[in-house]
């Protein structure tokens, strides 16, 4: 507080109410000598300049020499420390006061009084400075632990993978070596693909609509490579939004879960329906739980709702109703550098 760069005008503000407090309550009158207010004015602010200026320098030395075992020490010290500084100012301006060293015990201890008041008030004026500054710094610091944690969080989301995945890319893989050679190739080239998006994207919070399409692309082949026709998905995304902005690796978690809950069969079928409105974009399944109930680790849905409570004020929507389970997804507008 003392070191704030209006100090000059607070200390002219201070020395005039001081002057017409004292005159108001005719403090003036018990000084042992007369004195006409224009030196009595400029007393009272020579005072309170170097009341406010000394304490600058004692805040600087506080500073520099604080106890770190305590926390308050700087303030502390510093109160103390303009204590001793008050009575040896105390003097001096008794001192000046009179021009001789014979000053009148009376009026020092008026002026004692007199300096004391201005510094406790400067004082507790810097203790509630000292205080809210230190509560804003706790208000910051809470807020950036509370975003490391997020970010965190949002990072080991990002990472997560369902192994099964891979297992079962790898068995089908297997099969198509033996029978059909060229599709094993185009296998293996839209799986590479498929991990070739998922390592570059996995530190990234956003991208943007199109490459997670081009990533569902290839996702799709390997998943109708795996279930032929007893899997259909329709994707109608169109290129409208298409430089919106989307978690990564979305839409692969919603189909995963999709086929991972549902029965995918020739004599049942999953059927999945991918497209956009009103700015979200909506993924929607039909509804055929398998009979043996899944296992569920809750990585898809969870980890889909988790990351967009970091990225967006809005959440995903998810709707079960009527034979269908229906999940939309808020498309996030990012302005370009």
């Amino acid at each position: 507080m003392f070191r704030t760069r209006y100090r000059f005008l607070y200390i002219l503000l201070l020395g005039i109410y001081s002057f017409l407090n004292l005159k108001f309550t005719e403090g003036d009158s018990l000084l042992d000598f007369e004195v006409n207010d224009y030196i009595l004015s400029g007393f009272i602010l020579l005072f309170v300049v170097c009341i406010w200026e000394g304490n600058r320098l004692l805040a600087m030395v506080a500073e520099r020499f604080k106890l770190p075992s305590l926390p308050y020490s700087e303030l502390i010290t510093h109160f103390l420390a303009s204590i001793f500084f008050i009575v040896v100012l105390s003097f001096l301006g008794n001192y000046l006061a009179h021009f001789s060293a014979q000053a009148g015990e009376t009026n020092f201890r008026l002026i004692l009084g007199f300096n004391f008041r201005i510094n406790l008030f400067l004082h507790c004026i810097n203790a509630i400075s000292f205080y809210r500054n230190k509560m804003e710094e706790m208000r910051i610091q809470a807020e950036r632990f509370k975003k490391q944690k997020a970010e965190a969080q949002f990072d080991a989301l990002s990472k997560q993978l369902n192994p099964h995945f891979l297992f079962n890319s790898f068995n089908v893989l297997s099969s198509l070596v033996d029978q059909d050679p060229v599709s094993a190739q185009q296998f293996i080239n839209r799986l590479s693909g498929v991990y070739r998006y998922l390592l570059k994207n996995q530190d990234n919070k956003l991208v943007k609509l199109k490459e997670e399409m081009k990533f569902l692309e290839a996702y799709i082949y390997l998943m109708k490579t795996r279930f032929r026709d007893s899997l259909v998905i329709n994707n109608q995304v169109s290129s409208a939004d298409s430089n919106k902005y989307i978690a990564p690796s979305t839409l692969q978690l919603l189909i995963e879960n999709a086929i991972k809950h549902n029965e995918v069969s020739k004599i049942s079928p999953l059927s999945i329906e991918i497209y956009q409105s009103k700015g979200h974009l909506i993924v929607e399944n039909s509804i055929k739980l398998k009979e043996q109930e899944v296992e569920s680790s809750y990585v898809g849905l969870a980890n889909i709702k988790n990351r967009y409570a970091f990225l967006s004020e809005e959440n995903p929507l998810i709707i079960h109703s009527n034979g269908k389970f229906t999940v939309k997804i808020p498309l996030i507008e990012v302005e370009e550098k």
